[in-house]
């Protein structure tokens, strides 16, 4: 097997700027969980993905600080840009297997990036209660009045979280969320975060921010598969069925998700793209110690 790498991108960029710096491991078994948690705790990173190339298809695992993932979207589009690049060709399709799913990937080199696209998979949809709608809400900082409780859903590419429609993009930005509260109410209803957005007047780019400090992100730069998730409810109420979402404003690192949901007889379905920037020259990792890139 190769040596291992740790490589450092940033996924999902917009314009050529921002996107979520996202880390990724090639090659590396040796490591325990505990060792594969720390990992973005030492990086900087919010997420880390470690990927088996040596594997048919090539295995890919998602760690936060808090424990594994049982997916990642933004983690997926940058473990394909990576292993893109470290093969030195121009295009791929091919598959990644996750846990128990296996799905269908794209990876292109563009002028100064490389665009990923992945089938997410069936998108499961249900309505919320309204018990437990009022204590995310009050946990999110937010009033009823700053909700259209009509798009309360609670979506799962796999893992729940729920869709809150904020009213307008202001109330959105001004959003100061009690954490540890809504880590507590995220784990008693069992979501993985709170995908709070709020949709252009016109055909314009949704505007979003994921709250998941229950998996030790208080803030996510982007989340995919949140984007997939709003793509499948926005169908799923006969409005559009392809959307762009921008992320990270807040933070200071614009990104950009693009998602496109399908109905199919198993249930509505979407697929995802993101544009990732690469650095040229990744640093390797020893047993001991990573070193990120620069």
């Amino acid at each position: 097997m190769p040596s291992p790498q740790l490589i450092v991108v940033d996924a999902c960029t917009r314009d050529g700027r921002g996107g979520s710096p996202t880390a990724v491991v090639l090659d590396d078994a040796t490591r325990t969980d505990d060792e594969r948690r720390a990992v973005a705790a030492t990086v900087g990173t919010s997420h880390t993905a470690f990927v088996d190339s040596s594997a048919v298809p090539p295995r890919v695992r998602f760690f936060t600080a808090e424990g594994e993932l049982r997916n990642c979207g933004h983690g997926t589009i940058a473990a394909q840009a990576v292993l893109l690049h470290r093969a030195g060709g121009t295009q791929h399709h091919g598959h990644q297997r996750t846990g128990n799913r296996t799905v269908a990937v794209t990876a292109t080199r563009r002028r100064d990036s490389i665009e990923v696209w992945f089938e997410q998979g069936v998108i499961a949809l249900r309505d919320r209660t309204e018990r437990a709608s009022s204590a995310i809400i009050a946990a999110l900082g937010l009033t009823p009045g700053d909700v259209a409780t009509d798009d309360l859903r609670v979506a799962s590419p796999g893992t729940p979280r729920l869709l809150v429609r904020v009213q307008d993009r202001r109330a959105l930005s001004a959003m100061r969320p009690d954490f540890v509260r809504l880590a507590a109410e995220c784990r008693r209803l069992g979501y993985l975060g709170c995908f709070a957005y709020a949709l252009s007047p016109s055909t314009g780019p949704v505007t979003a921010r994921m709250f998941a400090p229950a998996i030790g992100v208080d803030e996510d730069i982007v989340n995919a598969n949140s984007a997939g998730c709003l793509a499948a409810h926005l169908l799923d109420t006969s409005r559009t069925s392809q959307i762009e979402v921008h992320q990270g404003d807040t933070l200071g690192r614009p990104s950009s998700v693009f998602a496109t949901a399908t109905h199919t007889r198993n249930g509505i379905v979407a697929r995802l793209g993101g544009l990732v920037h690469h650095p040229e020259a990744p640093p390797t990792v020893t047993h001991t110690g990573v070193t990120p890139a620069q």
